[in-house]
């Protein structure tokens, strides 16, 4: 008895642990409020939501049809390799499998990258192609797998009769050989299927600007803050996997008891085609067929185009629309997430971006690698809207004002909760206050954690005196257990939903949530802080360089300033758009406009050279794996 409850126990608990996650998920995905802190309530907006998300459903399609293209060609191309084989000596079988097990028991980021460079060293564009070739090439070994055991399985003498008795050999293949291997070819597909369905690692290495599967797109989304748009995504694959599973396993054979004699009772073969074949197949063609047409309706047709690589939730959509009508060039669309995400791409030249948005320290890098482009701004004549006092801002890193105009600019400062800060906040030592332990969140960027250390001691965020570093280093060690995440966008939703007290922030962060939050307010510290400015540059390796220069001036017309400023919140230096901001509390705001003159211990980041870097990496390792 005890035995029997202890296994119930057992079983309840493996349950709870595999499928509470996956119900809180699809509870969450329900739910009117944005933040998973609160419940607002019953909604099925989320939902609309996603189908609305162009984005999103385009990365869907896209990836289904990956994976039906890249299964199928594999299913070919594995079956064929396996007969050939087969038909092999022992010694050079041998040697053959053991050379086709490799990528099986490969890292997957060895093969990303190496298909990467093999796709460059080629000069082949990155995008669609190329992840489909990608996939193909790590499938083939799986379904080679599936197949071979089947061969071996079969009689040779067999095939040999069908010859004799007059056969063509691809007649007597298919007759013979193909009915007795078909297990095997089927469970090949479906685990080639399911492995491209499921990749993540050489689609990131393998894929180019605007083409996105659900993993990377996920990916990216998680990235600057989980939306409840992925809740509900998350939610209806897992319920179209539990129908599939359903479907699969159902089984028309079943037995129904009568007293003590069973009668068997055999389903009509009608129900047995419709469940087992008609079905799934529908499905797939419904999804493989339906992603063509969505693809079709959503790839750049038009020559002109425009390739645009920027941070997340950093342009108004409405935006990208109004200068496609505007101009008839096609925006390509693609988000980073930091800085040093960006600079491999750009100096690879593995993908030819037209406009890209670094912040200040990594335009001054760009321009030392020579990977910028002079820019004409003969064809930028909305520049004069950009203040004289930006433009010789960016002079700290873009002397002559030659390669770069300004987007967006703020500070870096505290963000805390008034409920549940009862002091005053004026210092960045709060950040190292026993009393706020997992309530503190930082920045998961290496500048910008260094930066807030270095500024407390006193050292100039752009050092490069190694004691200085090292004590910086030892000082964020000694902090690392009282921080709750280092998180970079997710620091917005966690602040709103009060999941914290205290967070490292961006300015423009900031307002929007305030926003949301009227409990939470923000400070620059007294210690000083980093002033830093976003500003589009067009690398020297770009295809579209008028369209590029187009976009820019587009961006930099006011009314088009003042839409991106009232979507992402974070300041303009557009002169003009600033004075159209309906609202006085936010036009003459503190913390969207300070007044740099009473701000006089802010820095921008400098680009402080390759050994620089180097030792940064190497001492902020050291804090994350303390």
């Amino acid at each position: 008895m005890i035995k029997r409850s202890i296994q119930k126990i057992y079983l309840a608990l493996i349950f709870i642990l595999l499928y509470a996650p996956i119900v809180t998920l699809m509870v969450l995905s329900f739910n009117e409020s944005r933040t998973r802190a609160k419940w607002g309530g019953f909604t099925l907006k989320w939902y609309q939501e996603l189908f609305k998300n162009e984005q999103i459903m385009s990365a869907f399609y896209t990836t289904l049809v990956i994976a039906f293209l890249a299964a199928a060609a594999a299913t070919v191309i594995g079956t064929a390799a396996s007969i050939a084989i087969q038909g092999m000596k022992q010694r050079w079988r041998t040697m053959y499998m053991g050379l086709t097990n490799i990528p099986m028991m490969n890292a997957e980021i060895v093969m990303g990258v190496s298909l990467m460079l093999l796709f460059i060293a080629l000069r082949m564009t990155l995008g669609f192609g190329t992840i489909l070739i990608a996939h193909i090439t790590f499938n083939i070994p799986y379904v080679i797998l599936s197949v071979s055991p089947k061969l071996r399985q079969t009689s040779r003498h067999t095939y040999e009769a069908a010859l004799d008795l007059g056969a063509s050999p691809l007649k007597a293949f298919f007759k013979v050989v193909f009915p007795d291997i078909v297990p095997g070819v089927l469970s090949g597909f479906m685990l080639a299927f399911t492995m491209s369905l499921d990749d993540f690692v050489i689609t990131h290495f393998t894929k180019g600007p605007g083409i996105d599967t659900l993993s990377t797109k996920i990916y990216t989304e998680v990235r600057k803050g989980i939306k409840p748009e992925i809740y509900a995504l998350s939610t209806i694959l897992f319920v179209s996997v539990l129908v599939l599973l359903i479907l699969v396993n159902y089984s028309p054979d079943g037995k129904e008891e009568e007293g003590a004699k069973k009668k068997v009772r055999k389903p009509s073969r009608a129900k047995v085609i419709f469940l087992r074949r008609i079905v799934p197949a529908a499905i797939c063609i419904l999804f493989v067929f339906g992603g063509i047409y969505y693809a079709g309706e959503n790839q750049v047709m038009n020559s002109e185009k425009v390739v645009v690589y920027n941070w997340g939730e950093y342009i108004d959509p409405e935006v990208l629309t109004m200068f496609e009508e505007e101009t008839g060039i096609d925006v390509v669309y693609e988000e980073f997430e930091t800085n040093e995400i960006l600079y491999p791409k750009i100096s690879s030249g593995a993908i030819a971006y037209d406009a890209i948005c670094p912040s200040d320290y990594m335009i001054q890098r760009m321009m030392e690698n020579d990977l910028l482009a002079e820019i004409d701004f003969d064809n930028i004549p909305n520049i004069k809207y950009i203040g004289s006092q930006y433009m010789e801002q960016s002079r700290q890193f873009d002397p002559e004002n030659k390669y770069s105009v300004p987007y967006c600019w703020g500070t870096v400062g505290i963000l805390y909760n008034k409920t549940m800060v009862d002091e005053p906040v004026d210092s960045w030592g709060i950040l190292w206050d026993e009393k706020y332990r997992d309530n503190i969140l930082m920045q998961d960027s290496v500048r910008d954690a260094f930066g807030v250390a270095l500024r407390y001691l006193g050292y100039s965020l752009n050092s490069t005196d190694l004691d200085e570093l090292t004590e910086a280093r030892d000082l964020l060690i000694e902090q690392k257990p009282l921080v709750q995440a280092y998180v970079i966008d997710q620091v917005r939703d966690k602040m709103i939903g009060n999941e914290a007290a205290i967070g490292v922030i961006y300015s423009g962060e900031a307002i929007y949530t305030q926003k949301e939050n009227p409990d939470l307010e923000y400070v620059v510290p007294k210690e000083g802080s980093n002033i830093w400015i976003d500003s589009w540059v067009i690398p020297k390796n770009a295809e579209n360089k008028e369209n590029a220069e187009k976009f820019i001036n587009f961006l930099c017309r006011p009314d088009i300033a003042l839409m991106n400023f009232e979507y992402i919140t974070y300041s303009t230096p557009n002169t003009e758009a600033r004075e159209m901001i309906e609202d006085e509390a936010i036009r003459n705001s503190t913390i969207a406009f300070p007044d740099l003159e009473e701000l006089p211990e802010l820095e921008t980041f400098q680009y402080l050279g390759q050994k620089a870097d180097e030792t940064y990496g190497e001492l902020w390792n050291q804090v994350k794996s303390s």
